[in-house]
């Protein structure tokens, strides 16, 4: 039986929405605000499932608040925009990331940094300017301020440049920020899930030559054979971490999990660089000396600001890289939360809302 939205908005929606903690997301019908004159509208076709829409429906931050649409990797085709939007028409493929808004007026927002914003608005959660709560992707449509709209490329698939709208935009940013982005770098890429298999795409576009780093030795011949790495490190094995000793100008850490850094840190030349973009809900042991000699660099980073990530989907599209996904249909949902707590999935769930997703659910 479908729940009913708390606050009446003129746009009719439906979507899947969790009502409480054990995260089971069942048909919601709700609504959504007038196109405004800034808006961008368009109908959802497929959403990206991203672990930060398992962690929220099931609280496991302390702050989710319910009913709770998920969803931050979302594409779809405008059917309608405000009188004074500028960079989008009617059928037009059109994306939205982690975030909706921000102040527009701080430093970081003034520097094409909205993602760093105290104000930042996230795509499901957050309180946006009316005073209503935002909604995500798992539904039939959307509508955003054209500012935090992303321009899809003609030639990129729809569902496959979905999970680029997070992961791809999380890993694409780092690269960037930090200088790996230059031909002849080595690069190293710490696990191989939704984040890490997108890194390694993108670093080998960039022209790095890539070494993935994992802890599971049955992940080599993917890595390679599929994906393109050039080597493959068994993060457990002392002989192969001691041969690669000083060798990588710069690691990508997407690990969620506890793990030690100072294994890491010894990769990495003079001067190289650890970046985290993975999140442990516990703190990592930072050793500071191996740090000292040899003037390197822990850092981080955190998805990217709008006109970074229409760089990141504009440079996948020339050049072919895309997200490795698995179709599924909005029913599918619930299963495809606990493969995804397995990390049974190859390597991103995208649901098919266009397709699945009845509006008499």
């Amino acid at each position: 039986m479908a729940g009913a939205g708390a606050e009446e908005l003129p746009q009719k929606a439906i979507g899947w929405a969790a009502q409480d903690k054990s995260g089971i997301l069942a048909p919601f019908k709700f609504s959504r605000r007038e196109t405004g004159e800034q808006d961008v509208t368009f109908k959802v076709l497929y959403c990206g499932i991203c672990h930060s829409d398992l962690h929220y429906i099931k609280n496991e931050w302390g702050h989710s608040v319910y009913p709770a649409i998920p969803g931050h990797e979302v594409v779809g085709v405008v059917t309608e925009v405000g009188s004074k939007v500028q960079n989008f028409k009617v059928g037009d493929k059109v994306g939205v990331g982690c975030m909706v808004g921000s102040c527009r007026s701080c430093e970081s927002c003034s520097n094409h940094l909205e993602n760093y914003c105290p104000k930042m608005i996230l795509t499901y959660g957050s309180r946006y300017y009316d005073g209503t709560i935002t909604y995500g992707g798992y539904s039939d449509i959307y509508v955003v301020d054209e500012h935090f709209a992303v321009k899809i490329p003609e030639n990129i698939p729809l569902d496959a440049a979905a999970p680029l709208l997070c992961a791809g935009i999380t890993v694409y940013s780092p690269l960037r920020y930090y200088g790996l982005d230059k031909p002849g770098l080595t690069v190293g890429v710490v696990g191989l899930g939704g984040l890490g298999h997108v890194a390694v795409k993108f670093a080998k576009a960039f022209g790095a030559k890539v070494i993935v780093i994992s802890t599971s030795p049955s992940k080599k011949e993917e890595a390679i054979g599929r994906l393109g790495a050039d080597s493959f490190l068994v993060s457990r094995n002392p002989e192969q971490m001691q041969a690669a000793i000083g060798t990588m100008d710069g690691i990508i850490d997407t690990v969620s999990a506890f793990h030690p850094l100072l294994p890491l840190i010894g990769l990495l030349k003079s001067n190289g660089k650890l970046i985290m973009v993975g999140a442990p809900d516990k703190p990592l042991e930072l050793p500071t000396f191996p740090l000292l000699m040899g003037r390197k660099l822990i850092g981080g980073s955190c998805i990217g600001g709008m006109k970074e990530t229409q760089e990141m989907i504009d440079f996948a599209a020339k050049n072919g890289v895309k997200a490795d996904i698995e179709v599924i249909p909005i029913d599918y949902v619930n299963t495809a939360m606990e493969r995804m707590l397995k990390s049974d999935v190859r390597y991103r769930f995208v649901i098919d809302i266009g397709n699945t997703l009845k509006p008499d659910a």
